[in-house]
This record gives C-alpha cells, structure tokens and sequence, in this order.
C-alpha cells in the first residue's frame, strides 16, 4: 500500500468516530420529527387556528353520546341525559327508509312534484 492510500483511510476512520456527526443525525432525525407533529396538528379538525365550523359525534346513539361543537375559538360540548325528550311542538316532517337503507326527510308542508301527482304512486 503506497502512503497516499494509507493517510486517505486513516483520514476516513478518523472522521468516523467524530461525536459531532451522530449529534447532527440526531437533530436531522428531531427536525422531521416536528416536522410531521406540525402536519398532524394542522390535519387535526379541533385544530386551534383554524377558523372553520366543526361538529363531532361521539359513542353516536349510545347512553353516553357527547356532541362537540367548535365555531372560531369557541368549543361547547353537548352530553346525552339518557332521557327522552319532552316538550309541546308540532310534527315537522316524515322520514322514511327506502329499500338501500338510505333515509329521506319529507317536510310537512312539502309540495308533492308534478310527476307524481300525474303518474300515480
């Protein structure tokens, strides 16, 4: 081995065991870190910058169903009593099931469309 080779690769271990490079991988590695927290935080629907309307549905149709609502900065929760609801009111509409389980809402005062009326049921 001539000595230009030899100091090349003694300068090559060298330069491996230097404590300064793992430090950098370390903060390389924290940065995308913080970097992918901030994207999780901005994809979050309760993100706190955001100025978008959000509703959120939780344990939907069970005892304990909490509902959470945020518009701007304002955040207000709405929790199930597990009772039924009373009060005095009026029938405002139908809602019916068709055959592929999708619902429809009738309103009460729905007028029926002409094509109906014309062509039977």
């Amino acid at each position: 081995m001539t000595r230009r080779q030899f100091s090349i690769l003694s300068s090559l271990d060298t330069d491996d065991d230097d404590p300064v490079l793992s430090t950098i991988n370390l903060i390389d590695v924290f940065m995308v870190v913080i970097g992918m927290l901030m994207i999780a935080v901005i994809n979050n629907p309760m993100n706190p910058f955001a100025q978008d309307k959000v509703t959120i549905i939780r344990n939907e149709g069970k005892p304990d169903m909490e509902i959470i609502t945020r518009e701007g900065q304002k955040v207000t929760r709405f929790k199930a009593s597990g009772a039924t609801g009373q009060g005095d009111g009026e029938k405002a509409g139908t809602a019916w099931r068709l055959k592929d389980g999708t619902m429809v809402y009738v309103p009460a005062d729905a007028v029926p469309a002409a094509s109906a009326v014309q062509g039977g049921k």
